[in-house]
């Protein structure tokens, strides 16, 4: 507690007329004392005390309270002070300082810890937005100083520089190492988007950096070859030798729409302070350009427009219908020259382009003579070699006629009993086809021991199931949908040619329009429906892991965090065959999920963080702000560190060996007492005084 004399004010009259007053009184003052007129003075001396009376002057004595000088001392936990032995230099420095402080008086230390925030748009090292509510928190004339340790990657440096001023002096404790040297790899170009099937480039670079004597950021110069490896889901890893020093592009092509993520890697250098930004990924969205259907008709039948008027009313299918208007075995007399019709393109489809549809449609075709042989092993190689293959069946399937047997039925997964069912029956779905992606939350069905409120169909072909998943069954429980993967294709077969009477409302109708789509679509290996499945997403700091599967037993899964950090789970799968999980992660970065079969990659915050470009610690970036607020650098791997000392205002704020925190000299007033300097009384005997005076001057 102290107290401080002041004067203070409190005028009766407006401050400008009392100016006003002040210079009238001075005019007549000096215009009698040029005169020299009898009395000028005792005027003099009433005007001067009717001002002071008018301008109420009075000691004004405070009581003051001292208050603390406040320091902010900052430690940086962000990712890239993970790095050994960082952790440990910050751990010590943070109990250094607080002894330091703890020697000085009359100071409050409050200490801010900087984390990494896994938002797309923090990515880095962001001091501003923590400092920013730190300072909204210190009252003004408080700020003594503020400590930092840090590596030095601090990424919004001039956002810092506004906030900071010189009020206080910025004094900075690196972390690291001198000379710390570091492999990365980094994508300088990689497209957004990719047709499927269509070979892209990613362009990346990969440096081994050094660090001079000075701690500065430098890159070795260009020379030597690193091995760099690309992987993406579901293809086997591939590696390419690339430059040091220069851009290099690697080649990928997907094979499915949908969101993929690439994964590249670099093996590791000479110099390491961590592998974690040894590893890059790039996220492309697949899409298709336009779906080429070929639709295969047989016999002309009700079902025939029910397909093509659902394959037609998508636009992004380009579809090419090949139907027999009329047998072979009739014949028509009209001569040859008179016909208006062109021949179709048979070898054309079946030879030279069919490897170009995506989706080979087969409905209640049979052996007929118009198709050679040939043409429908084509068809057969296509699919083992990665085709999609849907074939509707109809009464001639189970007839010698059948395309089973022709060299189509190598690939197809029911084999016809000869028997046609005749009977309404309504479509269930197997145990099978509850978890099934394709079958599955289809509506109208809620289980399988319950009757789905799909409408009826009449006619079944008698199938036996020698391979695939059978995820819809009808009359006897027979097969009715099978799914199955021959190769790198894959083959559905549905054993009616009724579906259409959904498309019609027939008994209430049913899902024709969303069955028939998913099983295109997972002909075609839409991710979505993918029955062995394995997904991982992070949302805020939630790492959500899916597993769908069609066994029905549970998974061990593994997570590796981007630092290389390993963590086991185990997920218990539902009725429907998913099993989900949730994780907490604090890393920012790209993490591996695996279950031992499948892996997939997930994304924290940006896909290469900033944090990660560049783990060396920096001694540059801060050097301006530093040298603004009087402040010194000083790194940890010395032996010495300085002592933190008070210094006055105006003074030197650093030195060879000290860090200087500046006594700001703040308080509070708890008090006031005014004393008035003229009383009323003592006014009023000077002014009569004053005027007898003059009185007695002018009498003479």
């Amino acid at each position: 507690m102290s107290d401080a004399l002041s004067l203070s004010f409190s005028p009766l009259l407006p401050w400008p007329w009392l100016l006003i007053l002040g210079a009238l009184s001075l005019g007549v003052t000096a215009l009698c004392l040029l005169r020299q007129v009898r009395g000028s003075l005792p005027r003099t001396l009433f005007a001067l005390l009717l001002l002071i009376a008018l301008a109420n002057p009075s000691l004004i004595a405070e009581q003051r309270e001292g208050l603390p000088n406040v320091v902010l001392m900052i430690l940086d936990e962000t990712p890239s002070q993970q790095v050994a032995p960082r952790p440990d230099q910050l751990q010590e420095a943070e109990a250094y300082l607080q002894a330091q402080f703890d020697t000085l008086p009359n100071l409050e230390v409050r200490t801010l810890r900087l984390e990494s925030d896994l938002g797309q748009d923090n990515d880095g090292t962001r001091l501003a937005p923590a400092l920013r509510r730190a300072l909204g928190e210190v009252p003004q004339g408080q700020l003594a100083g503020v400590f930092l340790v840090s590596d030095g990657r601090i990424h919004d440096v001039d956002a810092v520089q506004g906030l900071l001023g010189e009020e206080a002096p910025l004094q900075v404790l690196l972390t690291g190492q001198r000379g710390e040297g570091d492999r990365r790899i980094t994508i300088t170009q990689a497209p957004a988007y990719s047709l499927v099937d269509q070979e892209q480039k990613i362009t990346l670079r990969v440096d081994d950096l050094s660090g001079d004597e000075a701690g500065q950021t430098a890159a070795m110069p260009p020379g030597g070859q690193a091995l760099v490896h690309l992987r993406q889901a579901g293809m086997p890893p591939r590696s390419f030798l690339v430059p040091l020093g220069k851009e290099s592009d690697v080649s990928f092509t997907l094979d499915r729409r949908g969101r993929s993520i690439l994964e590249i890697e670099v093996d590791p250098g000479p110099d390491e302070l961590s592998l974690i930004n040894n590893r890059a990924a790039v996220e492309v969205q697949g899409v298709r350009e336009r779906l080429r259907v070929l639709l295969v008709s047989g016999e002309p039948h009700a079902g025939e427009r029910a397909w093509r008027n659902l394959l037609k009313s998508d636009p992004s299918i380009d579809l090419v219908h090949f139907t027999i208007l009329r047998p072979p075995e009739k014949q028509d007399g009209t001569p040859i020259r008179e016909l208006s019709l062109i021949a179709f393109p048979t070898r054309e489809l079946f030879e030279v382009k069919l490897k170009e549809f995506d989706l080979i449609i087969f409905d209640r075709y049979q052996r007929r003579g118009v198709l050679p042989q040939l043409y429908l092993a084509n068809v057969a190689q296509y699919v083992e070699e990665g085709g999609a293959l849907l074939e509707a069946v109809g009464p001639a399937f189970a007839t010698p006629l059948s395309l089973y047997r022709t060299p189509l039925g190598a690939v197809l997964p029911g084999e016809p009993s000869g028997r046609i069912l005749q009977q309404r029956f309504t479509p269930r779905l197997t145990a099978t086809g509850l978890r099934h992606p394709v079958t599955t939350g289809l509506p109208g069905v809620a289980s399988a021991q319950e009757v789905p409120t799909w409408g009826d169909w009449l006619r079944q072909i008698d199938l036996d199931s020698r391979r695939g998943e059978v995820v819809m069954s009808g009359i006897e429980q027979k097969p009715l949908l099978i799914l199955d993967r021959v190769g790198s294709g894959r083959v559905a077969q549905l054993a009616s040619d009724h579906i259409w009477l959904w498309a019609r409302g027939y008994d209430g109708g049913g899902p024709q329009r969303e069955l028939t789509r998913r099983i295109a679509h997972w002909l075609m290996k839409e991710p979505e429906l993918e029955e062995e499945d394995l997904r991982a997403k992070i949302e805020g700091a939630t790492l959500s892991i899916e597993r769908r599967s069609l066994t029905v037993a549970a998974r061990r899964i593994q997570v590796v965090a981007p630092d290389g950090t390993e963590t086991s789970l185990v997920i218990e799968p539902d009725e429907k065959g998913a099993m989900q999980v949730e994780l907490p992660v604090s890393q920012p970065g790209l993490y591996r999920v695996n279950d031992g079969d499948l892996q997939v990659l997930a994304t924290a915050g940006p896909l290469n963080p900033l944090e990660y470009r560049d783990l060396r610690r920096d001694q540059r970036t801060l050097a301006p702000l530093i040298a603004a607020t009087g402040g010194r650098e000083t790194t940890l791997d010395q032996a010495d560190w300085p002592n933190v000392r008070m210094v006055s205002p105006g003074r030197d704020r650093s030195g060879r060996d000290w860090l200087g925190i500046v006594d700001r000299a703040a308080f509070r007033v708890t008090g006031i007492d005014r004393t008035p300097l003229l009383p009323g009384l003592l006014l009023l005997l000077l002014s009569i005084s004053a005027l007898a005076w003059a009185w007695q001057r002018e009498g003479r």
